[in-house]
């Protein structure tokens, strides 16, 4: 276990991270194998002082810049694909109040936070619209299922999303984790991002009250309300990245002290295979221009929150495509590494004692959300007809 650390500034949040992830990579085949809720890794969160990164110094939180902030992410996802999902989500969802919040509601909830060392889980899915939230006196109540709800079951504060018949947009409202009326329904059973609990919760009037309803936010014209979808794509990007250089540094530790050379290759040792040499050096390469065009699109997001209400959406537009260009990218190089890190270990390196198939499963299983053929459609309609993506929760 990491000792428990205050939040400060001063401390070096990287070297944290990779003494989490050390934790994290020497159990993670075999929490993957068993699946089941990922208790221990958000205790593991809570005793480092990682959840608190995202929040702001004035509110008792580190006030970490995102670029920051997604390099954390990168080497938890190195280590564990799943603690790498809850995580990114966790330090978007801290920041929701600031971006799409009513006045004052941004500092209740990272107050909150940082005095109780929460951490966030969200049930948004966009396209499940079967949780209904309806007026029940001066409060409302929440019927229906939810899917992907993404570490609600160990969430202390989950942001959910529910349709109201006469409103076009879902209403989002934040929950503590002892809301009567919620329910797990264990039903995450996919082959990738098994320590998430994804899967769906039943509700059964879970009331909820007007001060937990999210926002609205006080400026309308501003774009910068939007930019929270843009800061939540780049921090899952930051994940596959992650995931592919745990993939990279796995297939690398094997190569050098199990793989054996091919009967006709003329060498003695696997790390003087000419191809084995070429397919080492093209991931490496392609690892590198994905991390870097992440990092470009990272530090164009921080600029756009320091603008904060005053954020053009053409400027907006201009990030959007940025984020487009580096998820998909990192999503089509990361896809590689892990599928042909089995061509540079060989057959002993299937064996189930090692995990490896682990890392293709996560990122497989993640990047599925959001479909990259449309991420390079995005950038194309840029390119061509000088048209920015579209405001959503996807682009």
């Amino acid at each position: 276990m990491v000792s428990t650390i205050q939040s400060n500034k001063n401390i070096d949040y990287r070297a944290v991270a990779a003494k989490v992830a050390q934790v994290l990579v020497d159990s993670a085949a075999e929490r993957d194998r068993l699946g089941g809720l990922p208790e221990e890794e958000i205790q593991l969160l809570k005793e480092s002082g990682l959840l608190l990164l995202a929040v702001p110094q004035e509110y008792g939180g580190v006030g970490a810049s995102w670029s920051e902030i997604y390099q954390v992410v990168q080497t938890l996802s190195a280590a564990d694909g799943s603690t790498g999902q809850l995580y990114t989500n966790h330090v978007v969802l801290v920041n929701l109040g600031q971006a799409v919040g009513r006045i004052g509601q941004a500092e209740q909830l990272y107050c909150l936070t940082s005095e109780h060392n929460l951490f966030w889980a969200n049930a948004v899915n966009a396209r499940d619209a079967r949780l209904k939230i309806t007026p029940d006196g001066d409060r409302f109540l929440v019927n229906g299922i939810k899917s992907f709800g993404t570490g609600v079951a160990v969430g202390d504060l989950n942001v959910i999303a529910a349709v109201h018949q006469s409103i076009d947009d879902p209403i989002t409202f934040i929950l503590p984790k002892d809301r009567a009326g919620i329910t797990y329904n264990y039903d995450w059973h996919n082959m990738g991002q098994r320590r998430t609990a994804s899967g769906s919760y039943t509700f059964n009037n879970v009331y909820v009250n007007p001060a937990e309803i999210l926002g609205p936010p006080p400026v309308f014209e501003s774009a910068f309300p939007t930019l929270i979808f843009l800061v939540a794509q780049l921090s899952k990007t930051f994940v596959y990245l992650g995931i592919a250089e745990g993939a990279l540094a796995a297939a690398k530790a094997y190569t050098t002290t199990n793989t054996r050379p091919w009967l006709s290759s003329g060498v003695d040792r696997a790390t003087k295979d000419p191809y084995i040499l070429h397919h080492y050096g093209e991931f490496w390469t392609q690892l590198q221009a994905a991390i870097a065009l992440a990092e470009r699109a990272a530090q164009k997001i921080d600029l756009g929150w320091q603008q904060g209400v005053s954020l053009t959406f053409e400027e907006r537009g201009d990030i959007a495509v940025s984020v487009s260009a580096a998820k998909a990218f990192a999503a089509q190089v990361g896809l590689d590494i892990t599928t042909k890190m089995f061509e540079v270990t060989g057959a002993r390196a299937t064996a189930l004692r090692y995990g490896f198939d682990r890392y293709w499963r996560d990122l497989r299983t993640f990047t599925l959300h959001d479909p990259v053929d449309y991420k390079l459609r995005d950038v194309g309609n840029w390119l061509l007809n000088d048209i920015f993506p579209t405001p959503s929760q996807y682009s």
